[in-house]
């Protein structure tokens, strides 16, 4: 039996996930899928525009996808160095160590779980909510939730590539409908106020209102980008395929909201949008927003059908958030940091099952405590698991950068330029640290709660980091001892 060499010094089986399993295109439409744009549109960017910067929203995405797209320089990099599922973690541990690893898989496995349980919640929400008016009786969310739970686990067991395919199908459609409503929006000219060109593409329309709020949920609604790596010992070069898969991610992503957004500016006319905007958050329906663009420029079949792409996206959106968790908790395991059971694959389909079911375990467990103590599934649970997600996500990102310019000024590389390996990873620091210092100020927007809520969940970030880095010492204290022992063993065999 062969054998692996973790970072602290232990030796565990050799369990490697399924090679091959899984294209460039299969990654992409992961991504995408936990990027979940139709859930963007519908629900942050009619909150963003009342409550951010109104017509700025569309700057908003911009910058965020060039900041991104600048992560994305040291990240790529490394990626061709480094083929591990723990992707973030593995990254972050090359050139700041176990401790700061360790840390950053916990702060990764904690934002992919909250958000995906709020990805739960918003589903049981959405689908209660759907099937009244049929049935004539209103549900528990949680039903619907437990539904999705166990759709997600059938998909989650079997081979990674299926799942892909699932998801492109329902991709193409979502993106679809999207994307001709605002080729439509073009081409009948919208509103009849122009393309506000000068009124959507400035500094100023960035800056005004509430510009953090904006950026937040901007940066919410890229949430997954990263996770590209988390498949890369699954695809067939990943030294190719990871590079090519996180900048295509994050340039569609960008791409797909900064289009979206102007030709909904466009297609309300910039004199109203933000009044219909307003209209749409107070009736407490931020859906109907889009769906009377929809009406208005495809026909009255477009509401009923974007209604439906939600629910789909939700369920994309689930499934590829729990790949993602599967795959952390499973070279958590491999590595020694968690149980060696969550290190196992499946025989037959090369999926790390143990892991897959022990997180979805894990999710049930969630969903059943906010059920119990009668959790509102959007205002709790779905804000609560954003917001926890954005955070932790950009203080692992940060890691990361300083991780880069650590490891290649340490370890020479023929591809690591200076722009590579230093310019771009450090500029990446200064407006990741920018970007945090935003979120964290407007963090009370952004999961609804008072100073008191806002302290909490930014300790319990903190904690998780934490707990990673007392686990690294642990680990590390007992393989010092355990070679101690082992080398006074020896010794006392040789006096003998």
């Amino acid at each position: 039996m062969t054998s692996r060499t973790a970072s602290l010094g232990t030796t565990i089986p050799q369990r490697e996930l399924k090679k091959n399993s899984v294209t460039v295109a299969g990654i992409v439409f992961l991504v995408l899928a936990a990027a979940s744009p139709i859930i963007g549109l519908t629900g942050a960017v009619p909150v963003t525009m009342v409550i951010g910067n109104g017509l700025g929203v569309t700057m908003s995405y911009l910058l965020i996808g060039a900041l991104l797209l600048l992560f994305s320089v040291g990240f790529v990099l490394m990626s061709r160095h480094v083929t591990d599922a723990g992707a973030l973690y593995a990254y972050a541990g090359k050139g700041l160590g176990a401790e700061a690893s360790i840390g950053v898989a916990g702060l990764a496995v904690y934002a992919y779980t909250a958000v995906q349980v709020a990805i739960y919640a918003f589903f049981g929400a959405t689908v209660v909510a759907l099937l009244a008016p049929s049935i004539g009786i209103a549900l528990p969310w949680w039903l619907g939730s437990l539904a999705l739970i166990a759709v997600v686990q059938v998909f989650g067991y079997l081979r990674l590539e299926l799942g892909a395919k699932v998801l492109g199908v329902l991709l193409l459609g979502e993106w679809g409908v999207m994307i001709a409503m605002a080729i439509s929006i073009a081409i009948q000219g919208g509103a009849g106020e122009g393309f506000a060109i000068d009124q959507v593409f400035s500094v100023q329309s960035l800056l005004v209102g509430a510009p953090g709020v904006a950026l937040t949920f901007a940066f919410a609604s890229s949430l997954g980008f990263e996770a590209a790596a988390v498949f890369g010992e699954e695809v067939a070069n990943p030294r190719k395929s990871v590079p090519r898969a996180t900048y295509l991610s994050v340039a569609l992503i960008a791409g797909f909201f900064v289009v979206t957004t102007w030709m909904i500016t466009v297609g309300y006319g910039p004199s109203a949008v933000l009044a219909e905007a307003g209209k749409a958050l107070e009736s407490g329906d931020t859906a109907s927003f889009i769906y009377g663009l929809g009406d208005r420029y495809l026909g009255p079949w477009a509401p009923a059908v974007m209604g439906v792409f939600i629910v789909t996206s939700i369920f994309a959106a689930a499934l590829a958030f729990h790949n993602s968790i599967a795959r952390y908790m499973f070279t958590l395991g491999r590595g020694g940091v968690l149980p060696a059971a969550l290190g196992k694959v499946h025989a037959k389909t090369g999926a790390p099952f143990v892991a897959s079911v022990a997180q979805t375990t894990g999710a049930v467990v969630l969903t059943a405590i906010f059920a119990l103590v009668g959790a509102d599934p959007i205002t709790i649970v779905f804000n609560w698991g954003g917001g926890i997600a954005v955070v932790a996500l950009v203080l692992a990102y940060l890691f990361v950068s300083l991780s880069v310019i650590v490891y290649f000024r340490r370890t020479k590389q023929p591809d690591a330029t200076y722009w590579n390996s230093v310019i771009a990873p450090a500029l990446s620091v200064l407006t990741l640290v920018g970007a945090l210092v935003i979120i964290i100020s407007n963090f009370g927007t952004l999961v609804g709660g008072d100073g008191d809520l806002v302290t909490v969940l930014i300790l319990s970030i903190a904690a998780v980091f934490v707990a990673g880095v007392v686990r690294a010492v642990v680990m590390r204290v007992r393989t010092h001892r355990r070679v101690s022992v082992e080398a006074l063993e020896d010794a006392t065999a040789q006096l003998s």
